[in-house]
């Protein structure tokens, strides 16, 4: 019997117009919606068998068919989960729906799901009318007795419900779509809709155009399945060649044995995968699985660095995988996908209040039944909960950096380079993670070496630990008169340990040299975060500081000959001043302890800071700032020690000397940074000149 239900109490015109509007931002998760009810209604099924209430047949088997028609301009989606009784359609679908638009939102929006509404019909079932101008459901329930249902709305504030046809437990909705959303009856496009939202739902979803033609296939007679459909049977006789045997005698010879094949209806293919790697433990998994897996999911043939799984249940249910792939050299270019999924329903990608910002350089999915979503699935609720899980996340990521560096350092080594801008990108943007793996970033050193900062400081330690025994042996006497000295030394800052850094090994070389030749270190820092990444690093370790291998001239590449340099440093500096037209330039001069160099030019690193910096926002188009304005202090030092340099001396007033200052200057600073146009220009020019001076 038909019954017709409408006068209902809305508060809007009609309620599907905020449906299509607020609930959902992407019109094709209809789909995620309608299978997802599927599922959950295979699910329910199969718990009521092993509870006992029910009686599952012994061949049963869950699964959701998906029938696509464009001719008819319909979708119909099948599940043989536990349908519902009339009382149950009325239930969840038309008092959920048909509750008042203003009651619907004030009741729904912004809830959490302790209101149990995913998964049920009600709110996700609606979802169709996004697509559709009319949609049917035909259900039977799986309680005894039950009596078919069939049910029918286009859309407005009336609805149809009357006893159906149905013979199998179950639900079929029916959508006649509207003219605008065609291209969800196609199949090609139904098929990429599946598989963005439901690769891993944990029902086998099949996808066919309807009444289309069968397909068949053929395999071997010994691979038949109690499920196949035989549509003939086909033997083949062996098949034999003739052929010429060791002897030279000819011969038959098999080539292709004989075989009992048959004909049948093609086997359907599940969409989906109902058992991905993530829900498995880890220890039933092999690295082949795990970079499978990353295959499929992200379509990247590159095999991953590693990959940490996730696994927890308690203080909440979290499963996942997280990649870490191949990174660029560039931090600002990586792109990673982090999936989120709820129960193997796939949510979205790279959700901000789960996923901290700096994860979102890698590649992983992640599966949080508890996750507190609001009713679209598609958008998460701002509270602790999900700040607990990001949290977990981050944990997870340091503990697994840091059991690698402990444990397995040699294969950390060989990821450094890889994974090292995704580290220090994830210092910067979490303090917490940064405090934990402050101690297991790893800095290359000049040697190639990779060295920890407690590994680089050690020596530094070892030398001041050494200076005071030294200081404890001297005489009492001595301490005494440095009471009041100490005293007030109490209120100066801690002395800073000094790390050395390069930037570019081969510009920089000349200093690089030089280091080696006393045995000194410095890392490399060629990366364009790392700027930031040590100013960081500065601010929250007050026991060390870094200074580019330019920025300064130590001590221990000073010859300490204890010879008077004033005179000199007062001569050259007017020389080379005059020569360069430059003021402002400080000219120092030292005994170098190698001879051959002439000329160092370093840059106060404070300075460097700033002007790179500038750099940055120009760059990035926040300009407004000459970042010639802050020119980093230069400061040219000669090496008396040098032949060159002593000619110049010596001879201060020949007509040379102007053009060999001008010439030993841009030798310093090809040392440090590249020459302008004009400069290099000149450089050439006056290299050539000086050539043909040997020729007079």
């Amino acid at each position: 019997m038909t019954e017709k239900h409408g006068n209902l109490s809305i508060d809007s015109d009609n309620l599907f117009p905020i449906i299509k509007k607020w609930l959902y931002s992407d019109h094709d998760i209809f789909y995620r919606e309608l299978i997802s009810n599927g599922c959950d209604a295979i699910t329910k099924l199969k718990k009521l068998d092993m509870m006992g209430e029910y009686s599952l047949p012994a061949d049963y088997k869950g699964k959701i068919q998906v029938l696509v028609n464009p001719d008819e301009k319909t979708i119909k989606i099948i599940d043989n989960g536990l349908g519902m009784t009339a009382d149950e359609v009325e239930e969840y679908i038309s008092r959920i729906a048909f509750s008042g638009a203003t009651d619907f939102i004030e009741k729904y929006k912004d809830k959490s799901n302790d209101d149990q509404i995913i998964g049920h019909f009600g709110l996700g079932f609606y979802s169709a009318f996004m697509v559709a101008d009319e949609v049917t459901i035909d259900t039977l329930s799986y309680k005894e007795g039950s009596t078919p249902v069939h049910w029918s709305c286009d859309g407005g504030t009336e609805y149809n419900m009357e006893d159906g046809d149905m013979d199998d437990v179950g639900t079929e909705i029916t959508l006649y779509l509207n003219d605008d959303c065609l291209e969800f009856a196609n199949e090609y496009r139904a098929r990429e809709v599946i598989e963005k939202y439901c690769s891993f739902m944990p029902t086998e979803i099949y996808l066919a155009k309807e009444n289309a033609p069968e397909e068949y296939e053929t395999i071997d007679k010994a691979d038949k399945r109690d499920t196949d459909t035989v549509i003939e049977e086909i033997h083949e006789d062996a098949k034999y060649e003739e052929k010429e045997n060791d002897k030279g005698e000819k011969e038959q010879v098999e080539v292709s044995p004989a075989k009992d094949q048959l004909k049948i209806v093609k086997r359907p293919v599940p969409l989906n995968d109902t058992t991905p790697l993530w829900i498995k433990s880890p220890n039933e998994c092999t690295d082949e699985e795990y970079k499978e897996f990353y295959r499929k999911v992200f379509l990247d043939y590159k095999e991953p660095l590693f990959w940490i799984h996730l696994n927890m249940d308690y203080p909440f249910n979290l499963k996942g995988i997280l990649y870490f792939p191949k990174i660029n050299t560039e931090y600002d270019s990586i792109e990673g996908t982090i999936k989120l999924y709820n129960n193997q329903v796939f949510i979205a990608d790279n959700i901000k209040e789960v996923i901290p910002e700096f994860l979102m350089l890698l590649k992983g999915v992640i599966d949080c039944p508890d996750l507190p979503l609001n009713v679209s699935r598609s958008a998460l609720q701002n509270d602790g909960f999900v700040k607990k899980i990001s949290e977990y996340i981050t944990k997870k990521v340091a503990d697994k950096l840091i059991g690698m560096c402990k444990t397995d350092k040699e294969a950390y080594e060989k990821y450094w380079d890889d994974i090292s801008p995704f580290i220090k990108f994830g210092c910067l943007k979490d303090e917490k993670f940064c405090d934990k793996i402050n101690d297991y970033i790893l800095f290359k050193d000049i040697n190639d070496k990779y060295q920890t900062l407690p590994e680089l400081l050690a020596p530094v330690a070892e030398d001041e630990k050494s200076d005071a025994e030294s200081a404890d042996a001297s005489d009492d006497t001595k301490k005494a008169d440095n009471t009041d000295a100490n005293a007030s030394d109490e209120n100066k800052e801690p002395e800073k340990n000094t790390v050395y850094y390069v930037t570019d090994v081969v510009q920089q070389g000349q200093y690089i040299k030089l280091f080696k030749e006393q045995g000194m270190n410095a890392v490399i820092l060629d990366h364009n975060i790392d700027t930031s990444f040590i100013t960081q690093l500065e601010q929250r370790n007050d026991h060390y500081k870094f200074m580019r291998i330019d920025a300064d001239l130590t001590e221990s590449l000073k010859d300490e000959s204890g010879a008077d340099l004033t005179e000199a440093t007062t001569t050259l500096s007017e020389v080379f001043k005059k020569a360069l037209n430059n003021d402002k330039l400080t000219v120092k001069v030292e005994n170098l302890k190698n001879a051959d160099v002439a000329s160092v030019l370093t840059l106060s690193e404070q300075g460097r800071r700033m002007q790179d910096m500038m750099k940055m926002y120009a760059a990035g188009g926040m300009g407004g700032m000459d970042p010639s304005m802050f020119a980093a202090d230069q400061t040219l030092t000669l090496n008396a020690n040098n032949e060159l340099v002593k000619y110049i001396l010596d001879n201060k007033d020949s007509e040379h000397v102007p053009m060999f200052a001008e010439q030993l200057y841009d030798l310093a600073m090809l040392s440090n940074q590249p020459l302008s146009v004009d400069q290099m220009t000149k450089f050439v020019k006056r290299s050539n000149d000086i050539m043909l001076l040997l020729t007079k």
